[in-house]
C-alpha cells in the first residue's frame, strides 16, 4: 500500500457503539468519527448522547434504548441502521459493575450484570452480523477487563461476565470470521470513567494501581484511541479471536 495510513482510514464506515454516552464508549465514538466514521451511538441516557450528537456535527446519530431489553432486539437492530445504513463495525462497551460481595451478591444483580455485560454483546451481534456478512466485511470488539483473568475484591459477578467475554470473543470469531468479520476485544486497564469512579475518587488506591502497572501510570482515555481504530480498520485484518490488553502492562506485571 502506498499510503499506510489509509489502513485506518474509516471514510464510508457505519459503526454502532454501545455505552457511547460516556467513558470508554464515548470516546471510542470521537475517534471513530476523526478517521472517517459515521457512528450511531447506543445508551439508556438520551441526554448525553444528545451531548454526542451536537459535539461531532451530526456525524453521529442518537439511539437511546436499553440493550439488556432481549426481546427488543430485533427492532433495535432496524433502529441502528436508519440513520446511516447497516452497521460496519459493532463496539460493545456499555457494561455494569455492581461491586456486590461475593457474600452478598443478588439475584437482580446477577442477572442485571450477565444481561447487559454478555448477553447484550452477543445477541445484539447475532442482530447485525447478517448485513456484515453480505458485505463480506465487518469488525465487532467487545470489551473485556483486567477481571477476564484476574479476581478482584467485590468483582464476582463482573468477572464472570468478563471472564465470558474473552471466550465470546474467540467463539465469534470462529462462527464469523470465514465471512470477513473479525472478532476482537479491548482489555482496558484502569482509566478516569463512571464505571471506575470509585477507584479515582480515592487517590491512595489510584496510586496503588498505577503501581502495579509497568508504566507507573493509570490510563488515559486518549490511550483507547490507536487500539480502538486498530481494530476497526483495515490494519488489523488478519487479526481475529483475540483480547488486546490496554493496561500500560498491568497484567504483565
Amino acid at each position: 500500500m502506498d499510503d499506510p495510513k489509509q489502513l485506518f482510514d474509516l471514510t464510508g464506515r457505519v459503526a454502532c457503539i454501545t455505552g457511547a454516552s460516556s467513558g470508554l464508549g464515548r470516546r471510542a465514538a470521537l475517534a471513530l468519527i476523526g478517521a472517517g466514521a459515521r457512528v450511531v451511538g447506543v445508551a439508556r441516557r438520551k441526554d448525553a448522547l444528545a451531548g454526542l450528537v451536537a459535539e461531532t456535527g451530526g456525524k453521529a446519530a442518537a439511539l437511546p434504548a436499553d440493550i439488556a431489553d432481549r426481546a427488543a432486539v430485533p427492532g433495535l437492530a432496524a433502529e441502528i441502521a436508519a440513520p446511516f445504513g447497516p452497521p460496519d463495525i459493532l463496539i460493545h462497551a456499555a457494561g455494569v459493575n455492581t461491586r456486590q460481595a461475593a457474600d452478598d451478591v443478588t439475584a437482580q444483580g446477577w442477572d442485571q450484570t450477565l444481561a447487559l455485560n454478555l448477553s447484550a454483546p452477543f445477541f445484539l451481534s447475532q442482530a447485525l452480523v447478517p448485513a456484515m456478512k453480505e458485505k463480506g466485511w465487518g469488525r465487532i470488539v467487545n470489551f473485556a477487563s483486567l477481571q477476564t483473568t484476574r479476581a478482584f475484591p467485590g468483582g464476582i459477578a463482573y468477572g464472570a461476565t468478563k471472564a465470558g467475554i474473552g471466550q465470546l470473543t474467540r467463539a465469534m470469531a470462529e462462527a464469523w470470521s470465514p465471512f470477513g468479520i473479525t472478532a476482537n476485544a479491548i482489555g482496558p486497564g484502569f482509566f478516569p470513567t463512571e464505571l471506575t469512579a470509585a477507584v479515582f475518587d480515592d487517590p491512595d488506591r489510584a496510586a496503588r494501581n498505577a503501581a502495579q502497572t509497568c508504566m507507573n501510570r493509570n490510563g488515559r482515555l486518549e490511550d483507547i484511541d490507536g487500539p480502538i481504530l486498530f481494530l476497526c480498520s483495515d490494519a488489523s485484518s488478519f487479526v481475529t479471536g483475540q483480547v488486546l490488553m490496554v493496561d500500560g502492562g498491568f497484567t504483565a506485571k
